[in-house]
C-alpha cells in the first residue's frame, strides 16, 4: 500500500550545514537569476518586445537549482520541455543571448529561431527545450544509452511537467530504462496544473512517482519541490543510485505563481490559493536560511539583488540592440 504521504523528510539544518556557506550562497545566487530574468522576460513580452509563447518557471527555481548542482556537464545530459529558461541559466548559459533568443534576435541562443520553447547548452550538455508535450523523454532516455553504451559514467536528467507524466512517451521510456538498467533520471515537476486543468482531475494517482515507479520496477522519490533543501538531498542520491545504472522516477511537488504561459490569466485558481504558496517562495525561504546560519545580511542580499538586475539590465540592452537574422538565414540549419 502507498504512503499517505510520501515526501521525504529531511533536518534542513543539517542539509544546510552540508551545502555549505559558499555553495549555498551560489545556488541563491542562481534562483534569483532565473526569477528577475523571467520577470523582466515577462514584462518584456507584454510590451510586444517578444513574441510566440513564454513559459515561466518562477515559483519552481528549487527543483532544477538543486538538481544540477549534483551534475557534471561534461558527462551529464539534461533536458526539459518549453519552461526550459532555467535549465539553460544553470547550464552555464549567458543571459544576454538567452534574452536576445527571446527577442528573436541572431545573436540569440540558438539564433532567434527557437524563442523561448527551444533553448540549448551545447557546453552545459542541456539537449534542449521541447515543445512537445513529453517529447523530450525519449530524447533523454536515449542520453542515458549513450552515457552507458559509451561508459562515460553520467547521467541523463529529464524534466517533465504532471501534463506529461500519462504520455504514452513517458510509459515506453520508463520500461526501456527499467529493462536496460539506464542511468536515467525523470523529474516530474508537478506544479498542479496542466495548462489550465487542475493534475487531480487529468491524472489518476495523487504521487505519481510512487504509483507508477512500482509498474516499472523502478525506485521513486517525492519530495517538497518549494523547498531547496528538499531537491538537493534527494538529487545527491537520486543522482548517485543513476550512477550505478539504475533509472529512477522523482516526482517534485512545486507550484508556478504565473499562468500555464504569460498569455494565460490562470483564472482557474483562486487568489487564496495563489497567495498560500506565494508564503512558501523557494527563494525568500533560503534567503531567510542564509541570514538565519549568518551566512547573509540583509545589506548583503541587497548587493546581491543589484548585481543580477545589472546583469539582466545588460542582457535587456544587448538583445534590443542586436540585430534580427537576416533573410538570407532563413533556410540555414533545415537541412543537415
Amino acid at each position: 500500500m502507498l504512503q499517505a504521504n510520501p515526501l521525504v523528510q529531511i533536518d534542513p539544518r543539517a542539509v544546510r550545514a552540508e551545502i555549505g556557506k559558499d555553495r549555498l550562497l551560489t545556488m541563491y545566487r542562481k534562483m534569483l537569476l532565473i526569477r528577475r530574468f523571467e520577470e523582466r522576460a515577462e514584462l518584456a513580452y507584454k510590451s510586444k518586445l517578444i513574441a510566440g509563447f513564454l513559459h515561466l518557471y518562477i515559483g519552481q527555481e528549487a527543483v532544477a537549482t538543486g538538481f544540477f548542482d549534483h551534475l557534471d556537464c561534461s558527462r551529464d545530459a539534461t533536458l526539459t520541455s518549453y519552461r526550459c529558461h532555467a535549465q539553460a541559466l544553470l547550464a552555464g548559459e549567458d543571459p544576454k543571448p538567452l534574452m536576445a533568443e527571446l527577442f528573436g534576435k541572431s545573436t540569440g541562443n540558438v539564433r532567434g529561431k527557437g524563442g523561448s520553447m527551444h533553448f540549448f547548452s551545447k557546453k552545459g550538455n542541456m539537449l534542449g527545450g521541447h515543445g512537445i508535450v513529453g517529447g523530450q523523454i525519449p530524447v533523454g532516455t536515449g542520453a542515458a544509452f549513450s552515457a552507458k553504451y559509451k561508459g562515460t559514467g553520467g547521467v541523463s536528467v529529464t524534466f517533465l511537467g504532471d501534463g506529461a507524466s500519462p504520455q504514452g512517451t513517458f510509459h515506453e521510456s520508463l520500461n526501456m530504462a527499467s529493462l536496460w538498467k539506464l542511468p536515467a533520471i525523470y523529474v516530474i515537476e508537478n506544479n498542479k496544473y496542466g495548462m489550465g486543468t487542475a493534475c487531480t482531475r487529468a491524472v489518476s494517482v495523487e504521487n505519481i512517482a510512487a504509483a507508477k515507479a512500482s509498474g516499472y520496477g523502478m525506485k521513486s522519490f517525492t519530495f517538497d519541490g518549494l523547498d531547496l533543501f528538499s531537491s538537493w538531498k534527494v538529487a545527491q542520491e537520486v543522482v548517485a543510485i543513476a550512477r550505478l545504472g539504475e533509472p529512477v522516477l522523482v516526482e517534485a511537488k512545486t507550484y508556478r505563481y504565473r499562468g500555464h504561459s504569460v498569455s494565460d490569466p490562470a483564472t482557474y485558481r483562486t487568489k487564496e490559493e495563489l497567495e498560500h504558496y506565494k508564503t512558501l517562495d523557494p527563494i525568500e525561504r533560503i534567503k531567510l536560511s542564509l541570514i538565519d546560519a549568518g551566512w547573509l545580511t540583509e545589506a548583503g542580499a541587497e548587493e546581491i539583488e543589484e548585481q543580477i538586475i545589472g546583469r539582466i539590465r545588460e542582457a535587456l540592452e544587448f538583445a534590443a540592440e542586436s540585430p534580427e537574422p537576416p533573410l538570407s538565414d532563413l533556410y540555414t540549419h533545415v537541412y543537415a
